[in-house]
């Protein structure tokens, strides 16, 4: 079954190299786009990562960093579950990041010597982002080479291949860190780096290389 996967990912290999730049990319570009990439990732658990987008880019148009009022997100959180929870996430978020609507994010993280260290940080720090959703954001920016997003899709594909025995029903810290061992070494065997596996699965179940 791993020739399978192979296939997949040679055929798509230059896209995903294209994402891959494209990500590390986005560090460099502006704060605003960095925080923007982080308000994105608090709105993808359990919705459609394009709904979520058009969302983001709904956002951008608006004054949201300035006046961060969660009843001005709500209106725009159209097909995004949970969406009044998370409306109060991504007001918060901007609270945190930004100042009279400059965001500063980008200078926290790099205070921080590993994406590991990041990513702890991250979910200590913002209410509704867990491990999933922090290596997703790292990973969106350049800076989640060594980090896996155990959504439902890997998690799924982890099972297939004979990664992980069974679907934890909750993932808890320690055992997201043990699957992300065990993805990590998968990939190692393949010889497909992680970042770039995360990718192939995705596209396997959706068919796209999004973000």
């Amino acid at each position: 079954m791993n020739q399978e996967l192979l296939k997949i990912y040679f055929s798509i290999k230059p896209l995903i190299e294209q994402r891959i730049n494209e990500f590390k990319k986005l560090y460099k570009a502006s704060e605003k786009e960095i925080l923007f990439e982080l308000l994105f990732c608090l709105l993808t658990p359990q919705s459609r990562a394009n709904i979520c987008w058009s969302c983001i880019e709904e956002l951008k148009k608006c004054d949201i960093l300035n006046s961060p009022s969660p009843n001005d997100i709500l209106k725009v959180l159209n097909g995004v579950r949970f969406k009044y929870k998370k409306s109060q996430y991504v007001a918060e978020a901007i609270r945190k990041f930004s100042n009279k609507g400059k965001p500063y994010i980008k200078k926290i993280l790099e205070s921080y010597k590993t994406p590991f260290e990041m990513r702890k940080f991250l979910v200590k720090e913002v209410k509704g982002l867990g491990m999933k959703e922090a290596s997703h954001f790292l990973r969106n920016i350049g800076k989640g080479e060594d980090l896996a997003i155990l959504d439902r899709h890997i998690l799924k594909n982890l099972k297939k291949y004979g990664v992980i025995k069974e679907i934890p029903k909750n993932l808890s810290l320690k055992k997201y860190l043990i699957i992300e061992e065990k993805m990590r070494d998968f990939s190692k065997k393949l010889e497909i780096p992680l970042d770039h596996l995360d990718l192939v699965l995705w596209y396997k179940e959706t068919g796209e290389v999004f973000k």
